[in-house]
């Protein structure tokens, strides 16, 4: 008799714990200003898709620049969400695909698109112009960063200045943040950074607008932010080629469920998200610069 009633309660343990079995999804984010704030910007991403998609739990994993590709290739996430660049190495390379396209919200307004912004300080005499960085020194984020780095390289390029050779120094500070202080602080001539830093540092009191000079100064009708370059289409969010479409189907679904008042959009500081935007402009760049999926061998 106690052995039935032992097998019984085994029985009823093993099917309570299927009932509550779950599959658990990774989405690797590119975390440009560190782990600990790609947390704080994401994490509520994560427990959105998993309060919405039955049986099915997702999680964040921070992401450094030289982190993304071997995790892509790995397959060690099922998504990413990384900058528009990144995504288009992904997709050529590994046979990565867009599911959806972040819509920002900034200053009130949703924004599809982002830029590069050159800066130097206010009173920098000798820098007015792209062609005045020859001889100058001058930061970027990562060679990954596209806003941070890509897009001004196409417009130095385009200049018929080549960072590498005509710059007395071209380094990599690793953070937007600190590309902006280092100017700020006269240790470099000039940097560039994605469009919407600036701003961003400045409501944070880290820095005041009047310090800086926009280089190559670009006004797009409908965009709030200082910007040196074309726009490009914001990050998308995408799947690895062994993700089931099915499962990116859902998590689709479950995104354009997402207000702009959930605490997901609030702390990504999003309004939501849109059908994936179209990448070719991107992949145009990358194809002139070299980089990234067409990077000489």
């Amino acid at each position: 008799m106690k052995r039935i009633v032992w097998l019984l309660l085994v029985t009823v343990l093993v099917l309570t714990n299927c009932a509550f079995a779950v599959d658990t999804y990774k989405i690797g984010v590119l975390a440009k200003r560190g782990p600990v704030k790609a947390m704080e910007q994401w994490k509520a991403t994560a427990d959105f898709l998993t309060s919405h998609i039955v049986g099915k739990e997702f999680k964040i994993v921070p992401l450094g620049f030289d982190e993304v590709n071997p995790a892509i290739e790995k397959g060690t996430i099922d998504f990413f969400l990384v900058n528009s660049s990144m995504f288009v190495t992904a997709k050529v390379k590994y046979g990565a695909a867009p599911i959806a396209t972040m819509i920002n919200s900034r200053q009130g307004q949703p924004l599809k698109a982002f830029g590069g912004v050159i800066l130097t300080l206010a009173d920098n005499g000798s820098i007015n112009k792209v062609k005045d960085l020859k001889g100058k020194t001058f930061m970027a984020v990562e060679k990954g960063s596209f806003g941070g780095w890509q897009m001004a390289y196409k417009e130095m390029l385009d200049a018929g200045i080549d960072p590498f050779k005509d710059c007395t120094s071209l380094q990599f500070g690793g953070k937007h943040d600190n590309v902006v202080l280092a100017v700020q602080n006269g240790a470099i001539d000039a940097g560039t950074v994605r469009t919407d830093t600036l701003e961003r540092m400045a409501a944070e009191g880290l820095v005041d607008l009047s310090e800086f000079k926009i280089i190559s100064k670009k006004d797009h009708v409908g965009f709030p932010f200082v910007c040196s370059t074309p726009l490009y289409p914001e990050w998308p969010l995408a799947k690895i080629k062994k993700t089931s479409d099915a499962l990116a189907e859902e998590v689709v679904a479950a995104l354009t469920k997402m207000a702009s008042t959930e605490k997901a959009a609030k702390d990504a500081k999003i309004v939501g998200w849109t059908s994936p935007l179209d990448y070719g402009p991107v992949e145009d760049l990358q194809k002139s610069l070299k980089v990234g999926a067409y990077a000489a061998n």
